[in-house]
């Protein structure tokens, strides 16, 4: 076994460069279906536009399903003010501070883009006394555009309109071993499960139960992993960021087992196996429960399947803001992943 860190940071750079809202994830899902392409990974596009790959292995009658999503958080364009500039509505569970002042891109439908600053109406303390004091909201906050538009109807002849796409700059930064993005939550983890594809691949060893992957890609919004999942799936495990925050046992340098999250208890026998795993094989790891929270594996759940499920993930700080992950996370998540599909299954 050998993890190339640096060519799971290069996945991930790759990733969140390229702009995937929830719906708004064609171009995503095609730079993973190009990388199946490469390595000859068998793999169906579904209806929802999720991506679903197969891996063999000796035991064609059990299954395991690994998981991680493309989509983000982003916005859509709710209104065309009358200076003309933008009011938004949110897609996925973040706060308006967390993006004010961010640098976005908005995705028309005739495939123009045009850039902007998100920011709150009230911006300029010169002009405004109370700035600091107002409410961060879709009341209060609207897209600056870099163009020259002073209406509502300049800004529509632009073809800028109502349930256009906007998408947040990640700023992806490498520092020491820290990588810094928006958006790792969950690209992060598509780039170790991409990397570990390649380490299976390019590994003598057989897998001992057939494994699919599903990159899904509606998971901000709550129905990501809910379908599209083989029967004979067994074991289900969604690879997603580990919260860190006051009372959280996560950190940035080791790989999150969730006991639980909002939706409850995950399965406590594959919980036990991914730890012990974590034991035997000297992993850095951290059981956890995430108060606010919820997965695709959860997702499926909900949808009636009968799985054992899970959830594992890098520690991420400051989730669905100003996000951050160290490569010693990236490495010990790759590492449970890579014993697990080749332990025996419960």
């Amino acid at each position: 076994m050998q993890i190339n860190e640096q060519r799971i940071v290069q996945y991930i750079r790759d990733l969140v460069e390229i702009p995937s809202p929830s719906g708004y994830t064609e171009e995503v899902i095609a730079y993973v279906a190009a990388f199946m392409h490469k390595h000859n990974v068998p793999f169906q596009i579904t209806k929802k536009g999720a991506l679903l790959a197969t891996l063999s292995g000796q035991d064609k009658t059990r299954h395991r399903l690994l998981t991680a999503h493309v989509d983000t958080l982003g916005a859509m364009v709710k209104e065309i003010k009358s200076d003309g500039r933008l009011k938004l509505t949110m897609i996925g569970g973040f706060r308006w501070n967390s993006v004010e002042g961010e640098y976005c891109t908005i995705h028309t439908a005739n495939g123009t883009t045009y850039t902007g600053t998100i920011l709150v109406h009230q911006t300029s303390v010169h002009v405004y006394k109370n700035a600091g004091d107002v409410k961060r909201d879709e009341d209060h906050i609207e897209v600056r555009l870099d163009a020259v538009v002073k209406s509502k109807a300049e800004t529509e002849q632009l073809g800028i309109n109502v349930g256009d796409f906007v998408s947040f700059d990640p700023r992806f930064q490498i520092a020491g071993d820290f990588i810094k993005s928006r958006h790792l939550d969950d690209k992060a983890s598509v780039g170790i499960l991409l990397h570990l594809i390649e380490m299976i691949q390019e590994g003598d060893l057989q897998l001992p139960y057939t494994i699919h992957i599903l990159i899904s890609n509606n998971e901000e919004i709550g129905y990501g992993g809910n379908s599209n999942i083989p029967f004979e799936t067994v074991e289900y495990i969604a690879v997603d960021m580990g919260a860190i925050g006051d009372g959280q046992a996560t950190d940035e340098y080791t790989v999150s087992i969730c006991a639980k999250d909002s939706s409850g208890p995950y399965h406590y026998k594959l919980r036990q196996h991914l730890t012990n795993l974590a034991i035997t094989n000297g992993i850095g790891y951290k059981v956890d429960i995430y108060p606010f929270y919820g997965s695709d594996a959860s997702a499926a759940i909900r949808a009636g399947y009968d799985i054992r499920h899970g959830l594992i993930g890098p520690g991420i700080d400051a989730s669905h803001a100003f996000e951050r992950t160290h490569v010693s996370a990236l490495r010990h998540t790759t590492h449970l992943l890579w014993r697990y599909v080749y332990s025996p299954m419960l």
